[in-house]
């Protein structure tokens, strides 16, 4: 297990640990093991249900082509637990060894980088806000109200980089890495012809991309027939159906596959045939699907150029240009975004415990006021009140100053320990809403 650079991190007791992220992404884990820990979007409410219900106050799960990521609010050992199992289970072997683990403030910094695009593959991709928008919309029902404050200003955060750099500015990207590669294969792109398996919306940009440099896709395959006729009511062809889209490996010049298949549907056995007729003839295959759609056997093929999203965004990686020269403002936008996300989570747990530690300094005044006044019955009405006035102002004077330095704390990321201190020394119990309760914004 390591931390978001890679180094060894030991085993996290999770228990009213605040923020933690467990995670695996494109540097931490090969794209055969993400494409396994890739849950459909269908599946993504379940999986986050059954995280809270193991304990905690809220779970988020991020999974697109880069990165599986569980964003958890104080999460119970089973929690932890629950991850590493559902893992094992989808790569068939322990999973903690790609795993990296964050806590507290780092999730929050890593959270806005990542809507930010600064831990993409390729730095300021566009794609990743919308992930993040969607991830936190799955997991709504039980993100609870850190998490929804959490992804609220991440996706703030992202926006801001986004309208205050260029970082997202220039033409790296994966759909112009598929126009770079199809030059390197073809040199000339008029007039050659493509097949589409899959309408994802990274291969709508990339044929889009290549159709502009004169490539025209004569075939869109889709399951869905709609969804192909709007395919190729806008950039031209044919549509057909999926099982049809074997026989044309054959005569394209181009291939690019995006379906939502869980496993590979582009096999040797399926494509080969029509493959070993071309004669030959290069044929471009861009598998830009997580999990992969086709099998890295394909590649073996004579003359077939496979690359994955992997190698994409490795070329496109390779000329971020001006984007680069973004990134310290972008890094300066995510730390100040930050601290006040973090002024405001650090706050919670100060304010609850000082209201709690007042309500109790109350009690414990009046009750000691009234045992007294029982035993001065002689004061007239003057004499108590102005006893009234003392005690209050004592408690006043006593909790003034421990007040003070907690908030103090709490601005400089340090309340959160000294109110869990807190409330243990004077007995105050838990925090309020520490067993769930409906969730806000």
């Amino acid at each position: 297990m390591t931390d978001h650079a890679g180094n060894p991190v030991p085993p996290v007791d999770t228990h009213g640990s605040g923020l933690v992220l467990v995670g695996f992404n494109h540097r931490t884990a090969p794209i055969e093991v993400r494409e396994r820990l890739a849950w459909p979007e269908r599946e993504v409410p379940q999986v986050t249900t059954g995280l809270v219900a193991s304990g905690g106050k809220g779970a988020v799960l991020l999974t697109t082509c880069n990165r599986t990521e569980f964003y958890l609010a104080d999460p119970a050992p089973e929690t932890l637990s629950e991850i590493w199992k559902r893992s094992e289970i989808r790569i068939g072997a322990p999973s903690d060894q790609y795993a990296y683990v964050l806590r507290d403030r780092d999730v929050a910094r890593h959270l806005f980088r990542v809507a930010s695009g600064l831990d993409s593959l390729v730095v300021g991709e566009s794609q990743i806000q919308g992930q993040v928008r969607e991830a936190w919309e799955l997991s709504r029902h039980v993100a609870g109200p850190v998490l929804h404050r959490l992804f609220q200003s991440a996706l703030g955060a992202g926006g801001r980089v986004r309208s205050e750099t260029p970082i997202g500015t220039g033409s790296a990207s994966v759909p112009t890495a598929c126009v770079d590669l199809a030059r390197k294969v073809f040199s000339d792109l008029v007039g050659r012809r493509a097949l589409v398996l899959g309408t994802g919306e990274m291969a709508e940009l990339a044929i889009t991309c290549l159709v502009d440099e004169g490539v025209r896709p004569i075939v869109a395959a889709h399951r869905n027939m709609d969804r192909a006729l709007q395919i190729v009511n806008r950039l031209g062809g044919q549509a057909i159906e999926m099982e049809e889209g074997w026989i044309h490996f054959g005569d394209v010049d181009l291939v690019i596959c995006s379906t939502a298949a869980p496993h590979a549907i582009v096999t040797a056995e399926r494509v080969g045939g029509a493959i070993r007729s071309r004669s030959g003839r290069p044929l471009l295959v861009l598998d830009i699907a997580v999990p992969r759609d086709v099998d890295p056997q394909v590649g073996t093929l004579e003359n077939v150029f496979l690359y994955d999203i992997d190698d994409l965004q490795g070329v496109a990686a390779q000329t971020i240009g001006d984007r680069k020269r973004a990134i310290p403002v972008a890094e300066r936008i995510v730390d100040e975004e930050v601290g006040y996300f973090w002024e405001w989570y650090a706050s919670l747990g100060v304010t609850d415990s000082v209201r709690a530690l007042r309500d109790r300094m109350e009690q414990t005044r009046r009750s000691e006021l009234e045992r007294a006044l029982k035993r001065l019955g002689h004061l007239d009405p003057g004499d108590r009140e102005r006893i009234e006035h003392l005690t209050r102002a004592l408690m006043n004077k006593f909790l003034h100053e421990p007040t003070i330095r907690l908030r103090a704390a709490a601005s400089n990321g340090h309340g959160t320990q000294l109110a869990e201190t807190l409330r243990f020394l004077f007995d105050l119990g838990k925090p309020a809403g520490s067993e769930g309760g409906d969730d806000h914004e």
